[in-house]
């Protein structure tokens, strides 16, 4: 047998038993022509982005024979992939003769053969006819077609998956792909392509967009507004393009107006997903193709997290939303950090196993869960209030000592729960997760007064005290403190409301809102009476007599005597050592500074005794403090840094500030400036940390000790 092959052909496949054999001389050969640029025009209005353009061109202008390379812009939608990306292409343009193509897999719903049929006949001019072939064969003619031209810029918007670059990647040396996906596409390294995820613009470029659009005329008018709708949008190129569109159809709106409605979360979304115009100007759309691609039980997860009342989140509290466990979530997770629609939180280059979401991301997904079956969602906030609420308990038990008065019956409560702060350092990992959780914390707590759930609320309320009492987050609270306090009324607990509200009088004490905190201090007095508990009217008491210590010492002591026979009724040695110590502090404040030394040396031996560390350190400072007004300064000094050291270590942050603060004062009156400056500037940085209103005066105080050198 003889085989006999003439003519041209792209492709020829040997013949033997089973012949087969691809005939393509009937496709044109292509003639020389002008390059391609086939890319859409960018954005008119194009910000920052200077090292990541720089960056490309680098790696785009590589040589002749090199491989094909593939760079992929990914990031959150609406991010500005698509734009860097044609901005690029249009600056490097010049070093591809073979031409700059685009494809959208938007546009085609995905699909490689018609991604590989569009470029066929888009720049090499294949006749229709000619491409309804076998899949691998469609294949086999791209790569001939690819090949034989010069280099090859491709710019691929919309991709989803690797396979969709891999199958597309011209067969010119030299050419390259610029891929632009809300995924990370990081399978594609294998095949060596650069990764380039874009973080949003930061203030000053997300002002400079806007200025852009609507012109610097307006935005230097209202640059308050301007910067707090940079600070809505949170770096969002789309979102600020959408609503820079809005101002610019209508010159006579006030920034200050839009402002506005972005301000309240519940239009935020509405704002910069116009339902009129095309759709690829919606953050709401963008985010619609990119939700589009996911796995339904991703996409479930996706909804639930819209839930969460803050911006950041643990792993743990996804599984609580979900109803599973971490084995379950922990991939959905990656799909959604994959999907660029949450962030994976990574310090000194381990996950921390908190992750975080855009807040438009956010409420997009909670439109979506809004959406959802009620009674799905309702259980699925019940779940992640009982999660904190646990959570909470453990981190209390964990931060303060194990005798403190607590109303809420752990027992209970925890009981068939894991303690997730058990081991070495748990009082420190317990405090990290309670500032860390901060804010979503008291948002649960929110969730769970508007849901009716009472209890918990309550019982959370009283868990957070262990971080406000450490960190003194007094605005946080004031309001964890009320919204836990009327739960227990509305519940009918008057030894938790007791509790909760000799508590609140600190916060408002300390904010010199001194009626309202003597108002619940008397309804507190009122209610504990009414109790069995001598602990709870002890510590009732003692917090009542910190209010009389501002403005009739004699109450106040009347009221500790009262508190302490209380305590040793009960045999609740802690709450007599604490009582003693404030007791003591009473008596240095009025003049009766060795009684205050005796009695308050007393106190810190009983704490050191029951191994308080943290309380036995605040009596140490107040000690030092009376051995100032005694006169005794050598040994104030002395017993000051041993306390502000002690403070340090239980992260006691307000106490150490005020023993720092004591020690600048004795530093100055020794004409000592240098080491009232150090004093100062940690009392500073201690209370910059916790949001104090003495933060201004003490940065007056350095600045005025700096100055005079």
């Amino acid at each position: 047998m003889t085989n006999d092959f003439s003519g041209t052909a792209d492709q020829v496949l040997q013949a033997g038993r089973d012949i087969v054999y691809n005939d393509f001389r009937t496709v044109p050969r292509e003639e020389p022509q002008p390059a391609l640029f086939q890319v859409p025009s960018g954005t008119a209005c194009f910000v920052n982005r200077t090292k990541e353009l720089a960056r490309m061109h680098r790696w785009l202008a590589g040589g002749d024979g090199d491989a094909p390379r593939t760079y992929v812009l990914s990031g959150t939608p609406g991010i500005g992939t698509t734009s860097t990306a044609l901005r690029t292409a249009a600056e490097v343009r010049h070093l591809y003769p073979g031409g700059v193509l685009y494809v959208d897999f938007a546009v085609l719903d995905g699909d490689v053969r018609s991604a590989q049929a569009h470029v066929l006949r888009s720049a090499f001019g294949v006749a229709e006819q000619h491409l309804a072939v076998p899949g691998p064969d469609l294949a086999a003619l791209y790569r001939s077609r690819t090949h034989r031209r010069g280099r090859i810029l491709l710019v691929l918007e919309n991709v989803t998956t690797p396979a969709q670059v891999t199958a597309l990647v011209p067969a010119t040396p030299g050419s390259a792909v610029v891929v632009t996906s809300n995924h990370r596409l990081e399978e594609l390294v294998l095949d060596g392509a650069q990764l380039l995820p874009l973080q949003p613009l930061d203030a000053e470029h997300a002002r400079h967009l806007l200025a852009g659009l609507i012109g610097a005329v307006r935005v230097e008018a209202e640059p308050a507004a301007a910067t707090g709708l940079a600070e809505c949008c949170e770096g969002l190129p789309l979102a600020l393009a959408v609503v820079g569109a809005r101002l610019a159809a209508r010159p006579g709106l006030a920034l200050a107006v839009v402002l506005e409605e972005m301000q309240a979360e519940s239009s935020r979304l509405a704002v910069v997903s116009p339902q009129t115009g095309a759709t690829r100007h919606s953050v709401s759309a963008a985010l619609g193709v990119a939700c589009r691609h996911l796995p339904a039980a991703a996409l479930r997860l996706y909804r639930l997290l819209g839930l969460l009342p803050g911006r950041t989140f643990h792993l743990d509290a996804a599984v609580a939303l979900d109803g599973s466990d971490r084995a379950v979530v922990a991939p959905l997770l990656e799909e959604l950090r994959a999907a660029s629609l949450v962030d994976e939180e990574i310090v000194a280059g381990r996950p921390t196993g908190r992750y975080g979401m855009h807040d438009l991301v956010r409420l997009h997904a909670r439109a979506l869960a809004e959406a959802d079956d009620g009674e799905a969602r309702h259980a699925a906030l019940c779940r992640l209030v009982d999660h904190y609420t646990v959570r909470t308990a453990f981190a209390d038990r964990a931060v303060m000592p194990a005798d403190r008065l607590r109303i809420t019956d752990h027992a209970v409560l925890l009981a068939g729960h894991e303690d997730p702060f058990a081991g070495p350092d748990a009082r420190d990992r317990a405090l990290d997760w309670l500032e860390a959780e901060r804010a979503a914390a008291l948002g649960v707590l929110r969730t769970a007064v508007a849901r009716g759930l009472d209890r918990q609320a309550a019982e959370l309320a009283e868990g957070l005290t262990a971080l406000y009492l450490n960190h003194r987050h007094l605005t946080d609270w004031i309001e964890s403190g009320r919204l836990g306090a009327d739960a227990a009324a509305r519940l009918g607990h008057r030894a938790l409301e007791a509790r909760l509200r000799s508590l609140l009088s600190r916060p408002l004490m300390d904010i010199g809102r001194s009626a309202e905190a003597r108002k619940e201090l008397d309804r507190a007095l009122e209610l504990a009476d009414g109790t069995p508990d001598p602990v709870l009217r002890a510590s009732v008491r003692e917090f009542s007599a910190r209010y009389w210590d501002a403005c009739e010492p004699a109450t106040a002591l009347a009221q500790y005597e009262e508190a302490l026979a209380l305590n040793a009724e009960a045999g609740q040695w802690r709450g007599v050592a604490l009582v003693l110590y404030f007791m003591g502090c009473t008596q240095d404040a009025t003049g009766e500074h060795g009684r205050a030394l005796a009695t308050l040396a007393d106190a810190h031996d009983r704490l050191a005794a029951i191994g308080d560390r943290r309380m036995a350190a605040r009596a140490l400072a107040a000690l030092g403090v009376a051995h100032v007004h005694a006169g005794n300064t050598r040994i104030a000094v002395r017993i000051l840094m041993r306390a502000a050291w002690a403070l340090r270590r239980q992260r006691a942050r307000p106490y150490e500030a005020q023993a720092r603060e004591a020690l600048a004062d004795l530093a100055l009156q020794d004409g000592s400036r240098a080491p009232a400056r150090r004093q100062l500037a940690r009392a500073l940085e201690l209370h910059a940390l916790d949001g104090s209103p003495k933060e201004a005066e003490l940065r007056e105080r350095l600045e005025a000790l700096r100055e005079e050198g």
